[in-house]
């Protein structure tokens, strides 16, 4: 019982808080309000003009009584005809507009929450949120909540009018309503359950289509396409099921509704055939009787309907509330500290970190880098150096301990200054599916054309660029997938460039680069990074010969640290890594077994 209670208590916060979208229309929504008063006033109208046409004018034979009586029925068709399309649109309108900002709020919501959320849920899940449940949301705005008010207005309205026809008619329309009510709901539950499944087996295929999509490569690479349309298909065939049962019950409710209400019927019309032979009531008034009849009892079941496709619904949008009440774990400070400028010293102190609970992959890291020094991570894989680099650009926030900038904690900043101060390269770079010149001026919008020539030029990429069919107007499809990698890599590090940011984070910037372009981007960074604070998670060691600390990091700390050339004096485990790597031709400098030998030897 209580659990039922929190269910439907929870389902109309989720209900509040959606309606919340429709505040900024409330006077559009007054509108179609009153669009329908005078729908259900046309609606209702009519009958009663039959009626009087039947039991008087007929009799009478007043011409001029008639001629009224059709200019009034003209005048409301025309007003019926208008307030429903004026209706239509602005309910299209406001529900397009309401969706429209929810789903810009939860894109918005989204991108605070961060890379830990992308990291427990698929895109595909994240995709379905933004389309399948924003849809069910539309739905309600422009369709279930307009029916649901305009189909109560009615029934209020006509049972009035019902009313003063004939008490005894209307009390028929109770136990017709009890003959609904008794099979009616379990019905519609049932379609709408099936409903709901159908919305969930098409974002499961929804998701695996993305999937297919994404992992073309893959799935040719290793000869499974057949494989996969099994999957695909398999998907298809539970949506196929769903849709199936959704169509059998929807079907049978349309079915019941129709016997319930000619049930009615008879039973209407042979109590009318008893009043009107007893003279206790006129041939129009049973007229008028039996048209607001169909019209009510269909709204009043349709108002039950409605009730159960929106619980139902709100399940569906749950999601949605839930994700939009998650709390981003990194957080705006609520009184910011303002950098008047940035120098670009930054310090690790005591710093934990762990992507799950009870794993650290950094644990009391400490290092303190100098304003302009240029500084090289290195060790094994999964020892935390790419991710000390997503600490200093607050991706994340260290479960123990402080990252600071020029003596400020990152968390007392605001994430613009810090992250405008900071140029990134990451060892995997995304490029979007526009023009190369478009992709290099995501790092600074407002540069020119001549400032994003002279940034690929310094990246190295202006002549490979220059050989593209269009040159910088090239497009180079969704994630640059035209580009090798190595082009793909240069023309990051020409985005970077253009940043021209006081901070350089290179996360294995040269690593998809050839040997000789590795050489020329090498060059270039030498000379634009002067002056520039650098972290550096080296691919090769010879790329950081001449940087000015090189920082060996072994599980989560700082081993050593020094130049090149005191580490190499030192004969540490640095020095067994380069000795064992330039020994092998530029092994990987990430290769475990290399870099577990040397540590065994250091200690």
């Amino acid at each position: 019982m209580n659990s039922s209670k929190d269910s439907s208590s929870s389902l109309w916060q989720v209900y509040r808080w959606m309606l919340h979208y429709l505040k900024p229309y409330r006077w559009k929504v007054f509108f179609t309000v009153g669009c329908g008063v005078v729908m259900t006033a046309g609606e209702t109208i009519v009958p009663k003009a039959i009626q009087y046409f039947i039991d008087d004018i007929s009799m009478t034979k007043d011409y001029n009584a008639f001629i009224m009586l059709l200019l009034l029925l003209a005048v409301l068709v025309i007003a019926v005809i208008a307030a429903g399309n004026a209706r239509n649109l602005v309910e299209r309108t406001v529900g397009v507009k309401a969706s429209r900002d929810l789903q810009y709020d939860i894109f918005k919501h989204l991108r605070q929450l961060g890379f830990s959320y992308f990291e427990r849920h698929p895109v595909g899940e994240t995709l379905s949120l933004l389309n399948t449940e924003v849809a069910a949301a539309e739905k309600i705005y422009w369709r279930f909540l307009p029916a649901t008010l305009e189909n109560t207005l009615f029934v209020m309205v006509s049972v009035a009018v019902m009313l003063t026809i004939s008490l005894r008619l209307t009390l028929i329309l109770a136990p017709c309503f009890l003959l609904y009510y008794l099979f009616g709901p379990s019905i519609d539950r049932k379609a709408s359950k099936y409903s709901k499944q159908k919305a969930q087996d098409q974002i499961d295929l929804n998701k695996k289509i993305y999937e297919g999509m994404s992992g073309v490569q893959e799935f040719r690479a290793y000869n499974r396409e057949s494989w996969d349309l099994g999957r695909t298909f398999d998907k298809m065939s539970i949506l196929f099921r769903s849709y199936l049962k959704w169509c059998f019950f929807a079907n049978l409710r349309g079915s019941y509704r129709y016997l319930t209400f000619n049930a009615g019927a008879i039973a209407l019309f042979i109590t009318g055939y008893i009043l009107i032979r007893n003279q206790t009531l006129t041939v129009g008034e049973f007229v008028a009787f039996i048209l607001m009849y169909f019209t009510t009892m269909w709204k009043l079941t349709s108002i039950v309907a409605l009730l159960n496709e929106q619980k139902l619904m709100m399940f569906q949008i749950l999601p949605l509330y839930n994700l939009m009440k998650l709390k981003p774990e990194v957080a705006e400070c609520a009184n910011p500290v303002i950098l008047p400028q940035v120098n670009g010293e930054i310090h690790f102190e005591e710093v934990s970190f762990g992507y799950s609970e009870g794993k650290h992959i950094l644990q009391h890291f400490n290092l303190r880098i100098r304003a302009g020094e240029r500084v090289a991570l290195v060790g094994m894989s999964g020892n935390g150096k790419s991710t000390a680099l997503k600490l200093v650009g607050r991706f994340y926030d260290p479960l123990a301990g402080t990252v600071s900038l020029d003596n400020v904690p990152l968390t007392k900043l605001t994430l613009g200054q810090l992250r405008e101060s900071i140029g990134y390269v990451f060892q995997e770079t995304y490029l979007f599916g526009t023009s190369v010149k478009e992709n290099i001026r995501f790092g600074n919008p407002d540069a020119t054309d001549e400032q994003i020539v002279e940034a690929a030029m310094a990246a190295s990429a202006h002549d490979f660029i220059a050989l593209l069919p269009e040159g910088y107007d090239t497009f180079i499809g969704e994630r640059g997938i035209k580009l090798s990698g190595g082009q793909r890599q240069r023309i990051s590090i020409a985005r970077m460039l253009l940043k021209n940011p006081k901070i350089v984070l290179l996360d294995e910037a040269t690593s998809a680069l050839d040997n000789i372009s590795e050489k020329e981007v090498q060059q270039a960074l030498d000379h634009l990074l002067i002056g520039r604070t650098t972290i550096t998670v080296a691919h090769r060691l010879s790329t950081v010969q001449d940087y000015d600390r090189i920082i060996l990091i072994s599980q989560g700390r700082v081993l050593e640290e020094g130049s090149y050339e005191a580490l190499m004096t030192r004969r540490g485990a640095f020095y067994q890594l380069a000795e064992g790597q330039f020994s092998e031709s530029e092994v990987n400098v990430h290769e475990e077994p290399a870099l577990d030998v040397a540590l065994r030897k250091a200690r």
